[in-house]
């Protein structure tokens, strides 16, 4: 009830579009105040955490005026936790029906049932050519509902996020780890965005796609954050406080995508956040919990489980294991490279030609083509989960599936949970080489299924190329083992008759490693993948898959997919990679040489009508403040939009201001003539310790500066004397060209 108060509140899908709204809307507009930003800017982190200093040092001594101040002091403290615990119940709620529906194969279900159907019919006929050609029938029958449902479904997801919620598309992740970087997109967390990706993340995955639902649910996760954080002023009026919020959104998307509460809040430490003190921590914490009980008290996956690959293998693993182990790492990094690398030149060429301006053919041609050639597989023809489930099993007495067709020993009696190791079947050797096309069905399509505008998640398909690669590995050391139990490598631990391999721990270790392959996670992947599937003791191979995965495909390239994407759209990200060249401030400071004098203001020469051409002329965020042009000796910083804002309320409010005005950024403005304007005094605006370094001062070292500190912009002096201004974008631009990149490519402020 309170998100549909606040939804029907708030501006309807074209005002937020065109970036109008009412002034109900306080989810997506800036409040008018000093401080806020602008749409595709940074924010600045020391001022913003001065500012949460003020508030709480403001509150603290009012507490001891009344019990009611004390009493609004108690429910400031709390309201962080408040806040939690709605994210928590919003984010494990409203995943029930999304659960429900991408748990289920939706273009196949009633298709089965209606083959059954027909095949009932027909056998009780007892005539042989009427039961093929009924079966062709009813064979392309479902291929033509196959195709046509998953191109319903998906031109129904594209068609509502290009007209409601352009933002609703992709996986959401690497524009989260900006935004918590500190930069400004206005209505990415809207609740706009909120609705419509919830509802065509349940299209996109049930057309068929390869893709998954585990990061749009971060996102997901994030704007009901958002959304939160607008009931208290603490977290909507300051931004860095805003952020706090998100990054324990974040885990508690983590935790309902994969019921895995701890990996969740690892997941945002190590690859969403960038700023996550231990107090975040805690909320963190807290917020996974709810979340994961709240998805466990639905129970959406009907087996009274949290997580819905639920494995319980009975075989322990042996250390010769290893090796097939780390071969499976190899592959999950040589998979992740080439997918980041075929994905970003397509998504590049996506942006730079006429294909990005059609984004609804390319998703409908691209779910046709994913139709045509998943039907004929049946394993592809599933959704993805049930795939990786079934490869994650291990095969018991009373498994069905051809993975399981092995040849059974007539004499054998054992107990059903232990059985031994056993020569492949005609239905294996067939899986085998099903699996195996639809491993490069998956490696090829998923490069061009990500990145397009419906919500694409990557986990899920990245795991399921890693279960398919571990699944066939498994299967190969199993009959390698059964067959050949007298070589060396084998004859100290598989004993003729035992259940020594188990291909269900391949598979899932293969996933591991394809998944760290692809986004370069290493701590909180090992978490997830035990909490997703229960295999606590099968930590090690996880951990030395995950490892090694990282490894080979940190040798190709350091980025993971999501820096990629970050990279490619130009946003101002600072990784945290270290910066080893060796360039000075001066190098990289603006105005360079033949570039006009930098743009300050005086702090007692400079009119009104100046300010005004000044900042209407320019696209500055601020501007320095000096003694005057002659020296130009420092005194402070002041914000663009705070000069905007007095300079308006001035002229409104403050009787005798006009253009003629002297603005006076002193203490104390000197005695003027009655005849002179009313002066306008800016002092409270300027920020008098301004961050700055000498020109001499290693581009490492201010590197550090603004990856830590969170700076907007550095100022250059010498001596106390401005030489020129180093901002976010600078930085990024100069990496970029150490590099050998396009500085150009950093597009936004």
């Amino acid at each position: 009830f309170l998100f549909i108060y606040l939804f029907l509140h708030s501006a309807t899908p074209t005002e937020e579009l065109n970036g109008v709204g009412n002034l109900m809307d306080f989810l997506d507009e800036p409040f008018p105040d000093v401080g806020t930003y602008e749409d595709f800017h940074t924010i600045d982190w020391l001022r913003e955490k001065s500012r949460d200093t003020d508030r709480h040092r403001k509150i603290t001594s009012k507490s001891k005026e009344s019990i009611w101040e004390f009493i609004k002091s108690l429910l400031d403290a709390w309201s962080g936790w408040l806040v939690m615990l709605l994210i928590g119940l919003l984010s494990g709620a409203e995943t029930r029906p999304l659960m429900t529906s991408l748990t289920r194969d939706t273009p196949t279900h009633d298709i089965r049932d209606t083959h059954s159907l027909h095949q009932r019919h027909t056998h009780s006929s007892h005539q042989k050519h009427t039961l093929m050609t009924t079966e062709i029938r009813v064979y392309l029958l479902n291929y033509f509902l196959y195709v046509l449902w998953a191109l319903f479904f998906s031109f129904l997801a594209v068609s509502l996020v290009r007209v409601f919620a352009p933002y609703a598309c992709g996986s959401g992740i690497p524009e989260i780890k900006t935004i918590l970087s500190g930069f400004i997109i206005r209505g990415y967390l809207g609740k706009w965005t909120l609705l419509i990706k919830t509802v065509t993340l349940v299209l996109a995955v049930s057309s068929g796609l390869s893709l998954g639902k585990e990061g749009p649910l971060v996102h997901v996760a994030c704007c009901c954050g958002n959304l939160f954080c607008s009931l208290f002023s603490k977290y909507s009026k300051n931004e860095g406080k805003r952020r706090e919020v998100l990054s324990a959104a974040a885990a508690a998307g983590v935790s309902v995508a994969f019921g895995a509460p701890i990996g969740g809040v690892l997941f945002s430490l190590e690859e969403v956040s960038y700023y996550f003190p231990l107090k975040t921590l805690w909320r963190s914490f807290f917020a996974a919990l709810v979340a994961a009980f709240t998805l466990r008290s639905i129970n959406p996956f009907g087996n009274n489980r949290l997580v819905l690959f639920y494995v319980e293998y009975h075989t322990p693993w042996y250390m010769a294991e290893l090796v097939p182990f780390i071969l499976l790492g190899v592959f999950g990094g040589l998979w992740g490279t080439l997918f980041i690398r075929c994905n970003i030149a397509w998504c590049r060429r996506r942006k730079t030609t006429r294909l990005g301006k059609y984004p609804v053919p390319e998703v409908i041609a691209v779910t046709g083509i994913t139709a045509v050639l998943a039907f004929p597989n049946p394993y592809t023809r599933r959704s993805t989960s049930e795939l990786i489930s079934e490869l994650f099993n291990d095969c018991g007495a009373l498994e069905s599936s051809q993975l399981c067709d092995y040849i059974n020993n007539p004499n054998m009696s054992r107990s059903v949970d232990d059985i031994p190791d056993r020569p492949a079947g005609p239905g294996v050797y067939s899986a085998l080489w099903q699996l195996t096309l639809a491993l490069v069905f998956k490696i090829v399509i998923t490069i061009f299924t990500f990145g397009m505008k419906i919500p694409s998640g990557l986990f899920i398909p990245s795991m399921a190329v890693g279960a398919i690669a571990g699944r066939i590995v498994g299967i190969a050391v199993e009959q390698m083992a059964y067959h050949h139990h007298d070589w060396i490598i084998f004859k100290n631990w598989c004993r003729p008759g035992a259940d020594c391999v188990t291909p269900g721990l391949y598979a899932m270790v293969g996933a591991a490693a394809c998944l760290g392959g692809v986004t370069r996670m290493t701590v909180s992947l090992v978490v997830i993948m035990f909490e997703l599937t229960g295999g606590l003791e099968y930590i090690v191979p996880l951990m030395a898959a995950a490892v090694t995965s990282k490894w080979v495909a940190d040798a190709f390239g350091k980025e993971g997919i999501y820096e990629a994407h970050i990279q490619l759209n130009g946003y101002p990200y600072l990784d945290q990679d270290e910066f080893t060249h060796r360039t000075l401030a001066t190098d990289v400071m603006r105005p360079r040489r033949n570039e006009p004098p930098l743009a300050v203001l005086t702090q007692d020469s400079t009119t009104v009508e100046d300010v005004e051409t000044l900042i209407k002329d320019t696209d500055y965020n601020g501007f320095p403040v000096v003694v005057s042009r002659e020296s130009e000796r420092l005194i402070g910083f002041v914000q663009r939009r705070d000069l905007i804002l007095n300079i308006k309320n001035a002229r409104q409010k403050q009787d005798g201001v006009v253009s003629n005005s002297v603005v006076y950024f002193t203490e104390d403005a000197p005695q003027i003539p009655a005849s002179n304007p009313q002066p306008l005094k800016l002092r409270r605006i300027l920020n008098l310790s301004p961050f700055t370094v000498t020109d001499h001062t290693p581009m490492e070292t201010v590197v550090d500066i603004f990856r830590k500190l969170g700076l907007r912009q550095c100022l250059v002096t010498r001596s106390g004397r401005l030489l020129g201004i180093i901002t976010k974008k600078d930085v990024l631009r100069h990496m970029a060209q150490m590099m050998n990149q396009d500085p150009e490519s950093i597009m936004f402020n």
